[in-house]
């Protein structure tokens, strides 16, 4: 069986083949492209930049990637996917034409908004109807924001598609919301495993706008005939596969039985476990943990978490400045530092800008000693995730009740060596990284499930375990 899994971060996207023969996966890359966010001027009556995602470009790349895979390689596919980060979408017209660019999660318009919201509807309220951590860039303060800045979009907009549901419906002419990538809106209630509708209604918000939900694993369609036709393709099938990308990761997590948790390990770190109900009550809501939807019916529990989005920014202005380096080697600098002198709280640093400035600076603030030097900025942001993982699984297992004995990395993240070792020691917990390609493959996993060339989630692991290698710290 023959899959394409196509792959979007918020660094870079790609297209992988997944070839499922014998009880084991093997994935190949057939075409990768750079994410890059655009700024344009701001709004009439705003001040500053807007920073929208390039998503017509993205659907270019999508396009470009299925044409290697039919033209190039001549393959025939039993099925292609879609997975992207979480929160962001379109607003599609009577026409089908895209009235409102998707805006991503990190534009300033939703600065201060959670508060208006709260106004209107209680912060408990929301909780109770969407057990959803609070974050400003959900996506429900995002259609706010437009609600209070631009009305007059929500009033022409006929539809609204997340970015995997937006894609899909370029592909395949379909508007359905899958319910993974609907469970990170803050406008979904993961109980009935439908939309708030009445809800965003009472914020002025018209629910006229929200697609029909699907569950993961489902066909949603057929390539349209002028795709299929470019890309060699032909009327290949297209799965609505998990469309979060966390939601496929977790599919490829390797784990048995459910004294486990799991981190999707990449520009975000998202922490949880995968529960047969929600865990929506006080406790929950002191801690502002999440509980979003998963394949085959389950719950995610988690927690998001800034993750290596600080490093990444930290290379970033480095580079700027002349000074590039890898990765490899900012983790090398980072080791050969040894401990860190203080910690920081990886979710103050949640919007770009000078990263390493901004460490020195909150350190300063606070009576604790700057870093002197890369290295020494780079294992202070490794032991402070470290950390925050730590915390995180004892709130894990104080709204579960279960003794978490392992974990699960999986994602780019998982290839951290050092990271990897300072979570095993900072939780007393064994660590297990991998599959580095945990969101493709639980994305061709989910495709093969809806195709019933899988039975269920837990062969779907089973065959994990057998595909890829897994390293263990102690």
């Amino acid at each position: 069986m023959n899959y394409l899994a196509v792959d979007i971060g918020a660094e870079s996207g790609r297209v992988m083949y997944g070839n499922l023969a014998d009880g084991r996966l093997r994935l190949e890359e057939l075409h990768r492209f750079a994410n890059q966010p655009v700024q344009l001027p701001a709004q009439r009556g705003r001040h500053g930049l807007s920073l929208y995602w390039d998503s017509f470009r993205l659907f270019h790349e999508i396009v470009e990637g299925l044409t290697v895979a039919g033209r190039g390689r001549k393959l025939r596919v039993d099925g292609i996917g879609i997975d992207t980060w979480g929160l962001d979408f379109g607003l599609l017209g009577a026409d089908g034409g895209l009235i409102d660019c998707p805006r991503h999660y990190r534009d300033a318009r939703t600065n201060g908004v959670m508060e208006r919201l709260f106004s209107v509807v209680p912060r408990e309220q929301v909780f109770e109807q969407t057990g959803i951590q609070f974050m400003q860039i959900n996506s429900l303060y995002q259609l706010y924001a437009m609600r209070l800045e631009n009305p007059r979009a929500l009033e022409c907009a006929e539809r609204l598609l997340f970015m995997p549901d937006l894609l899909n419906f370029w592909l395949t002419g379909v508007e359905r919301a899958e319910v993974t990538i609907a469970s990170t809106s803050q406008f979904y209630n993961p109980r009935t495993r439908a939309f708030c509708g009445a809800m965003i209604e009472r914020l002025g918000i018209p629910a006229r706008i929200l697609p029909e939900l699907i569950e993961p694993g489902r066909l949603l369609g057929r390539l349209l005939p002028n795709i299929a036709e470019r890309t060699g393709l032909g009327a290949a099938p297209v799965y609505a596969s998990a469309g979060h990308d966390t939601a496929s990761a977790v599919v490829a997590a390797p784990g048995e039985g459910d004294d486990w948790c799991y981190v999707s390990s990449g520009t975000w770190s998202l922490m949880g476990v995968e529960l047969p109900e929600p865990v929506i009550d006080a406790r929950a809501l002191e801690l502002n943990y999440t509980n979003e939807a998963g394949v085959a019916g389950r719950t995610r529990l988690l927690k998001n978490i800034a993750g290596l989005w600080i490093l990444q920014e930290c290379r970033r202005c480095w580079a700027e400045a002349g000074e590039r380096h890898t990765y490899e080697e900012l983790a090398q600098m980072a080791d050969e530092n040894g401990p860190a002198k203080a910690l920081i709280d990886p979710d103050d640093f949640l919007q770009p800008g000078d990263m390493p400035a901004r460490i020195a600076e909150w350190l300063r603030v606070r009576g604790l000693p700057e870093p002197k030097g890369k290295g020494e900025t780079c294992r202070i942001v490794l032991e402070s995730l470290a950390e925050r993982y730590r915390q995180v699984l004892e709130g894990l297992e104080s709204l579960t009740g279960r003794q978490l004995r392992a974990i699960h990395i999986v994602g780019g993240g998982s290839k951290h060596a050092l990271l990897n070792r300072l979570v095993a020691r900072a939780t007393g917990r064994t660590v297990y990284a991998g599959p580095v390609e945990a969101t493709a493959a639980g994305n061709v996993l989910v495709q093969a499930m809806g195709a019933g060339a899988i039975r269920d989630l837990e062969e779907a692991r089973a065959v994990v375990r057998r595909s890829f290698e897994i390293e263990r710290f102690e």
